[in-house]
């Protein structure tokens, strides 16, 4: 099982780069988003190459941090009837998901994005609106996004099945990364002399 979790382990280790870095993409398409603006209603100037750089700079982040946000089980769950279930059960629900929903999906998707993406880069796609921006940057996001999620499945499966047989530790009790926000409370906590929150 050593092996498997060494994969497992690189597979983590090239979401958490990969998340961390998209997540700078937030402030600078605040950044354009501002900028736009600013320069539309003072100046009375506008280009859709800035409005389409916004989009696939979302874009950029949302698909590219979607593995990083499944690592640190962050995602959106409805835990109505698991959190009543034992740990194991809870892993075995979480193993089958991936399995039969999560990994299809991803690979479906990363497969049937390619083939657009690929057209878009040789014909030279651009946008249909004037002045925007070439179009394989931002079909290139589907089938890179897609992908790496798949690979953070493969990730999450593995660590489940180690879990399962033992050989690994629970997947659910990580250690979560703080947020900054939790990081700047302690920091002011601190500061004060109050005790951690």
């Amino acid at each position: 099982m050593q092996g498997p979790l060494r994969i497992a382990h690189w597979i983590d280790a090239l979401n958490t780069v990969i998340g961390r870095s998209v997540t700078w993409l937030i402030l600078v398409t605040t950044l354009v988003s501002a900028g736009n603006a600013m320069i539309r209603y003072s100046l009375n100037l506008s280009s859709n190459a800035w409005l389409e750089l916004q989009w696939y700079l979302f874009a950029a982040v949302f698909l590219l941090a979607a593995p990083y946000t499944l690592l640190k089980n962050e995602m959106v769950r409805i835990d109505v009837v698991a959190g009543h279930l034992s740990r194991r059960t809870q892993v075995w629900i979480d193993l089958l998901g991936t399995l039969f929903f999560l990994l299809p999906m991803a690979l479906v998707i990363a497969v049937l994005g390619w083939p657009g993406f690929i057209q878009a880069l040789e014909r030279h796609e651009v946008s249909s609106n004037a002045g925007g921006l070439i179009v394989w940057p931002a079909r290139l996001l589907i089938p890179m996004g897609f992908g790496l999620l798949a690979l953070q499945g493969v990730s999450e499966a593995i660590k489940r099945v180690a879990f399962l047989v033992g050989q690994g530790p629970d997947p659910g009790a990580q250690a979560h990364d703080k947020t900054p926000e939790e990081l700047l409370a302690e920091e002011i906590a601190r500061a004060r002399g109050d005790a951690a929150p």
